[in-house]
């Protein structure tokens, strides 16, 4: 590490350090440890067979093994960023009032377009509709048809994805909405690190892929790419990142609040699994937490590289797209439209 980003460093782990909202994120993260402990009775009730190896101590450490490695991601993209004019993303949001005005509008419709999923799936005979569908990354019992996959995709690509870039392009530009580069040599060269770094962790955990054959890898990953590309990665990219990040900004004015908020906001987007269970009490309280250790560090994760680099797309082709859904995801796909060997 060279010795001028040393000080900086040291200065933004201090800070993350004593800020009042990490410390307590962790203090509930250590609570919800403890509430999975005394209501799990040493098993879990999720349909995720991608898991299902694994003993309950391996399944509980996994989340904060993940959020280890998340944190040193961060201190990478950190260092890769530091030579680099870091934009002001609150800048490209409105005056605080208005800014405040947005964030609760985006929310709310967030709230409802999430409802609307819950209702359109079934109503169509399929599992209801969340940022993920059954199957996704873990792997499901009872994998989805085709037509859902798609219909789900199409859904959140047009809710979540066209119907606010639509919306609030009328009166703000693509930069203003994180979606261009303003230093595409770092970018890319974010992008490719983090991407190759994180595949590769992955890979340790998720080993579908390599059970595939070449025309099958051929087939699948690509489709799962389009898939997932429509389904989560550009919903999640405008609506979270494109949108919320900046206003989140301007409003609280604090990099590491945006950051917390980025990560709350990602896993609440995801808040109906298709491992979930909700037939009782304990199993809804036990899908929730599992909800929170999962997706809170990769949202903060691409709040993090939003806010250094002021492009929403370095998340999406870095950390979202590629890995995990064409990482982990192939196989599922290759399992749904049934391509042979």
């Amino acid at each position: 590490m060279p010795s001028s980003a040393t000080p900086a460093l040291r200065a933004v782990l201090r800070a993350v350090v004593r800020h009042r909202g990490v410390q307590t994120a962790v203090a509930l993260w250590v609570v919800g440890y403890v509430v999975v402990v005394w209501l799990a009775h040493g098993s879990l009730p999720f349909d995720r067979p991608a898991l299902a190896h694994l003993s309950f101590r391996s399944q509980m450490a996994t989340p904060t093994i993940v959020m280890i490695e998340i944190f040193g991601l961060m201190i990478l993209a950190f260092l890769l960023t530091r030579s680099r004019v870091i934009p002001n993303i609150a800048a490209r949001a409105p005056d605080r009032q208005n800014a405040w005005r947005e964030t609760i509008l985006v929310l709310a419709y967030a709230v409802l377009g999430q409802v609307g999923g819950w209702i359109v799936g079934p109503a169509l005979g399929y599992r209801a509709f969340s940022f993920h569908l059954a199957g996704t990354v873990f792997g499901h019992t009872h994998p989805p048809a085709p037509a859902e996959l798609w219909i789900w995709a199409l859904y959140n690509f047009l809710v979540f994805a066209v119907a606010p870039y639509l919306y609030f392009r009328r009166r703000y530009t693509d930069t203003e909405l994180n979606l261009r580069s303003t230093n595409v040599g770092n970018d890319t060269r974010l992008i490719l690190v983090i991407l190759v770094i994180e595949s590769a962790f992955e890979l340790t955990a998720f080993h579908g892929i390599f059970a595939l054959s070449v025309r099958q890898v051929l087939l699948g990953a690509p489709l799962s790419f389009a898939i997932f590309f429509l389904g989560t990665v550009l919903p999640t990219m405008v609506l979270i990142y494109a949108i919320l990040l900046p206003r989140y900004l301007k409003v609280t004015g604090s990099a590491i609040s945006t950051v917390l908020l980025g990560g709350l906001t990602y896993a609440a987007m995801h808040i109906v699994e298709g491992w979930s269970v909700f037939d009782s009490p304990r199993n809804i309280a036990l899908s929730l937490l599992f909800v929170l250790f999962q997706y809170v560090g990769p949202g903060m994760m691409k709040s993090v590289l939003t806010l250094r680099t002021g492009n929403a797309w370095v998340h999406a082709l870095g950390y979202h797209a590629v890995a995990p859904h064409v990482i982990v995801d192939t196989p599922l796909v290759v399992k749904v439209f049934g391509f042979p060997p």
